[in-house]
């Protein structure tokens, strides 16, 4: 009996995907219930697994893009008697008379895993560079054949092979820092339906919307006061790191709350405010930017901020972020700072009205209270769209968000010790 595999529904207004990769080879045995292809929509990346066990027939070729609940493989389940007739042939045990070179070997593998002999040195053709590098990280050759072993080798892997068969190692120069082979070939792919989205979604911001942005600088030094002294205490209790992102996002959602109009969008010719704050969190993720939401930032405590932050993280470097998870958002903060930026102008996320840049952190001496001091300074960058929110209300809110990262206690007023009762611990 053959099984059709078909392309789920990602979402609602979603009609077409892009078949991003299959995980499986065309004729290969597949089991139920296993990823055997990704998919790329205009919002996520999603796995597709097989209903299934037997031997699979590819019908769509990778970077072809097709519409929602259309047949993208067959999977033949009766290939699957064959395959046990065959798994339970008897094996006869043929004793080859050993030789010097099969002694050799035996040897070879009953050394201890970090020793290296004679034979092993000369598996691989490795670079005097490599090699101290190999030594620093502790692997031996060994290490690297099993690598190759185990490794799946992508499409991109046969190309660069194929492309570098005929080179010999005497022209092979040896860089630390570079992946440059000096050769003039380039490579053409097709944009994937999230980059096409997202492209078209950043002109049509800076197209449609009157967007400006302010600057501020923040003193991190009660903030990062607070992480050094709390840091241990907030991971035995909470079980997650205490970082910079649930400190903005807190300070972010009082701040709205003094500013609505930064919360608002706009639709047609109506002005759309919100009595929640859901903030989405920009993050980079294998194959482009996306933007998970933090529902109801305004009631979560830093500890669920940094959780859900830090699970968002993971789904998105292994494409397991749903549509529901990346649908909504009233507010964006993106931080820059973890690549090293230092000023930026972020561009908004539609249709929200506003989006909160952060920086990198840098000691600088700033005058305090008529004395010049070094303290770690971050700047901070907030682009709005001016047809909705004036000046009044776009300086306001960064200066807010300032003071409250400035005084973080101001957060919990009314506390007898309110760094505690902020940290939950």
């Amino acid at each position: 009996m053959k099984v059709n595999i078909v392309v789920p529904s990602p979402g609602e207004s979603i009609t077409e995907v892009q078949i991003a990769e299959w995980l499986v080879s065309d004729g290969e045995q597949v089991e139920e219930n296993q990823d055997i292809v990704e998919i790329d929509s205009d919002k996520a990346t999603l796995s597709v697994a097989s209903q299934a066990t037997g031997k699979i027939k590819i019908l769509v070729n990778e970077g072809e893009t097709i519409e929602i609940n259309s047949v993208i493989a067959e999977v033949d389940t009766e290939s699957l008697g064959e395959v046990k007739k065959k798994d339970s042939a008897p094996i006869e045990k043929i004793d080859e008379p050993k030789t010097e070179k099969t002694e050799e070997i035996v040897k070879s593998e009953e050394s201890q895993p970090g020793e290296q002999t004679e034979d092993s040195e000369k598996i691989l053709n490795v670079s005097p560079l490599a090699r101290k590098l190999m030594r620093s990280k502790n692997l031996n050759d060994a290490d690297i054949s099993e690598f190759i072993r185990k490794h799946r080798f992508s499409k991109n892997d046969i190309e660069y092979i194929d492309k570098n068969k005929d080179s010999s190692p005497a022209e092979t120069i040896d860089f630390q820092s570079t992946s440059w082979t000096g050769s003039r070939n380039s490579t053409r792919k097709k944009m994937s339906m999230l980059r096409k989205k997202l492209s078209q979604r950043l002109v049509s911001v800076k197209n449609e919307t009157a967007m400006l942005t302010t600057f501020n600088e923040v003193n991190m030094t009660p903030v990062m006061q607070i992480r050094k002294q709390y840091k241990e205490e907030f991971m035995k209790k909470h079980d997650v790191g205490l970082g910079f992102m649930s400190f903005f996002t807190k300070a972010v959602t009082e701040a709205l709350s003094s500013f609505p109009l930064v919360n608002s969008q706009i639709d047609g010719d109506e002005i759309i405010s919100f009595d929640y704050v859901d903030v989405s969190i920009a993050i980079s993720a294998p194959k482009g930017l996306v933007v998970p939401v933090l529902k109801n930032a305004e009631s979560m405590s830093l500890a669920q901020i940094e959780r859900e932050i830090k699970d968002f993280a993971i789904k998105a470097r292994d494409n397991k972020l749903t549509i529901e998870e990346m649908t909504g958002g009233t507010f964006t903060i993106s931080n820059g700072g973890v690549f090293g930026s230092m000023m930026s102008t972020p561009i908004i996320n539609p249709p929200q009205s506003a989006i909160l840049g952060m920086h990198n952190i840098i000691e600088r001496p700033v005058a305090v209270n008529g004395k010049v001091e070094i303290h770690p300074m971050m700047y901070i960058a907030m682009s709005y769209d001016h047809r909705i929110i004036d000046g009044r209300e776009s300086v306001g809110f960064l200066v807010k968000v300032k003071e409250l990262l400035e005084n973080p206690e101001k957060l919990l007023l009314g506390s007898n010790d309110p760094v505690k009762l902020l940290l939950g611990i």
